[in-house]
This record gives C-alpha cells, structure tokens and sequence, in this order.
C-alpha cells in the first residue's frame, strides 16, 4: 500500500480497516544472496539500498528482538552535517543529502524536521576554532554560519548571557541540520526493503558464523542455520561480541549513553543547541518534551540503563547553558550502547573472513549517519569496493596511523 492523503481518507471512512501490515513477517529460508546481521537504522538502510541500488533482493536482515528496540529507537534524534575532517566531513554530508529526500524516497513520514542546530562557543580560541570547521564546511558544499554574540543572542535569546560562568562568545550554525523522529526511521526503512522482497526476520540471534577455509558459508541463529555467500555486521553496541563469534578482535569498546526528555512545555527552542564547554546537546521534540543528553557514563557495559553521576553531570551542563530549564520535570531517561572506536570515528571494510563485512564503530554519530552508512555499506557488500563517501573508514587504519581524530582526544574511547 502506497501512503497518501487518499489512503487516508478512505480508512477513515472505512473506519480504519483497510490498512495492511507495514511489513511481512516470513520464517527465514534456508539460503540469500546476502545476509545482514542487525535490524536497526543501518543494518534496515542496508537492506533496502542493496535491493534498491544493486538488485539484491534476495536478501535476509536478523534481528535478535523487534524492530525498533535498540540504538535506533534511543537516541536524540540529532541529523547534521557539521564535521571537519577528511572523511567524516564528506561521509556526514552525503549521509544529510539523502535525509533531505528520505520521506519522498521511503513514501513514509520520518518527521525530518530541518530547524538548524547551533554550536556555541565560549572563548575567542574556540571561535576561531569553529571558524576553521565553518570554512572547511563550506568548501565541502554544506552550510554553516559564524555568529558572533548578538546574533547568537537574536537567533536564540532563551540562553544565558549573564556571564556567571561561561559567558556566550558566539556559535556555529547549520541550518540544514535538525531532527527526525528516530523510531519511525527504523520503520520507514523496513518497510521499504519489504516492498522491495527483503526478508526482515525479528526475533533471530545469531548465534555462530559459517566459515569454511576463511571464507563465510552463512550463521548459525536462534531459529536455524542459514547459507549465504555474502555477510554484513551492523549491530552497534554488540559489534564487538559478535565479531568474536568469527574470530575477529576489533578496535571497539562498548559503554553507556544516556538520555532524557521532560514534560511537554510550550514551544521554546527552535532547533538544536550544544553547549561548547560541557558535552550537552538540547532539542524540544513536536510533543514539547526537551530532549538532552551529554557525555558517556565513562565504563565499558551492555546495560541499557545508565548511572546516577552522569545525570547529575548532564543536569548540570544543561543548567549552566539555560537556567531557566532547572523547573522542568523529567519524566524518563534510557541508554544506549555505543560502540566507541579508538579515534571516534566508524570503521566500515571488509574483514579478513572472505564474504563478512563489518560496519560499526559509529560512536555518538550513529543516527544521523544512517541512510549514508546504509547507502556505503550496501555499495561495500554488493561489490566489494568502498564506495567514495566512506573510503577512509578503514579497519587498518589503526595499524597504520591513518586515524580520523575529530575529537583530537587520541587513542580514548571514553573521550570521544
């Protein structure tokens, strides 16, 4: 069923009972042309671009639970493309151009809601510093602007400009960036790849790899074993356990991100604003929850649930940013599991298991990458080459210095 204000109109009328499944939900075959493990944002927009763009359509995504269930469905919802490095910088701005015409491509509403995002920054050396990132974006082909205090103040007036602790020195501003609503992404993408014949199977471990001589045969999974010539790894938080399963030790840790949203207040932040000296990021969703988040718990874990020191640091940053937030309630928070990489950047490459690919290492920039890195990895998987937007996305670069450092942090994951 094609989504359109007559599909609409006519449920109404017929009191909603013409509307079928968004997907299917096939027992696996024994066998696929391709088999990606994972059923989040990237291991969906996989799926649909190998079957869309390569003509994959024999083609298998295994999700341990439901849809919708892990990193894809907790996060904050960020899109932009505001990077500065060689390779992030060119990845995250393919990655945007594909958002800006994703409810079109997918026929479905991922509420992509372009309100800009703005970086602040609080002394002369970080200004400069976001004039270098502004320019480098430019040259890139994205936008951004360079604000200095009073525009700052103009665009955003609800911030503190007091000067008691981190007086405002000016910002960075994207305004093609913004917000998508996270689990209708996941959604959006797999019913797109279900049109298309992709078999999305939910409830399906993966228990084992098939490996013949160096060379991947299909997995063992909770549900049976299923052959496949070709096997892509988009499983985030889990990727270092699941790579283990093939014998491969990967350059990833495994901890905690928090997040939080509060009652629904009245409009008051038009898009998205990051605070330059704490790691606090803050958006108002459509239903008026403030939605925030800031730094790691700072221990590796695959718990879904956070610990009590970090919320009292993001609490903090948030209230040194905007006072006046201090009266709301907040009425829940949830983790994720990020797979942080040792420079913070993602590693998407072959592995040395002839047929296995691996995509992962995404650290905070998981979400907004998705359609970019689902675009990359099908081109990885169906020929075998890097496609151009992700070639530095190496698995050896760690060997051989080659390292994407964005947060010039060096070898802590806990710093990215």
């Amino acid at each position: 069923m094609r989504y359109s204000a007559w599909t609409i109109l006519r449920n109404a009328v017929a009191g909603d009972r013409l509307w079928t499944p968004a997907w299917r939900d096939p027992a696996p075959k024994a066998r696929y042309d391709a088999i990606v493990i994972g059923g989040g944002g990237h291991g969906l927009a996989t799926a649909y671009y190998l079957a869309r763009n390569h003509g994959l359509r024999d083609v298998a995504v295994l999700e341990r639970g439901y849809i919708g269930g892990g990193n894809v469905g907790r996060n904050t919802t960020i899109v932009r493309a505001n990077y500065l490095l060689p390779g992030n910088s060119e990845f995250y701005s393919h990655s945007l151009r594909l958002w800006e015409g994703l409810e079109r491509e997918l026929n479905y509403n991922v509420m992509m809601s372009q309100r800009g995002i703005l970086n602040l920054c609080h002394s002369d050396g970080q200004f400069d510093a976001f004039a270098r990132r502004g320019n480098a974006m430019r040259f890139q082909g994205d936008d951004a602007e360079l604000l200095d205090r009073e525009a700052v103040r103009a665009h955003a007036p609800f911030l503190d400009f007091r000067d008691a602790r981190f007086p405002i020195r000016g910002g960075l501003l994207q305004r093609r960036a913004g917000t998508a609503r996270h689990d209708a992404v996941a959604w959006g993408f797999a019913r797109g790849a279900d049109r298309l014949g992709v078999d999305i199977i939910q409830n399906c471990e993966v228990t084992g790899f098939r490996i013949e001589n160096g060379v991947v045969r299909g997995v063992e999974t909770s549900r049976g074993a299923i052959a496949a010539p070709r096997v892509g790894m988009a499983v985030a938080g889990r990727s270092s356990q699941v790579g283990a399963m093939a014998g491969l030790r990967l350059p990833i840790e495994s901890q905690v991100l928090q997040a939080f949203v509060t009652e629904g207040l009245k409009p008051l932040i038009p898009g998205v604003v990051t605070f330059g000296m704490g790691h606090f990021y803050i958006s108002q969703s459509d239903k008026g929850g403030l939605v925030f988040g800031g730094d790691l718990d700072g221990y590796n874990s695959y718990a879904q649930r956070g610990n009590l020191p970090l919320v009292e640091h993001v609490m903090e940053a948030g209230m040194a940013l905007m006072p006046m937030i201090g009266k709301a309630r907040v009425l829940r928070s949830w983790g994720g599991i990020v797979d942080m990489t040792m420079d913070g950047s993602p590693i998407m490459d072959r592995t040395p298991v002839e047929g296995l690919f691996f995509n992962g290492g995404w650290c905070y920039g998981g979400f907004k990458a998705v359609p970019g890195s689902g675009w990359c990895f099908a081109h990885l998987m169906a020929t075998g080459a890097s496609h151009p937007a992700a070639a530095r996305f190496r698995l050896d670069r760690f060997a051989t210095g080659h390292v994407i450092d964005e947060e010039a942090t060096g070898a802590q994951p806990n710093l990215h």
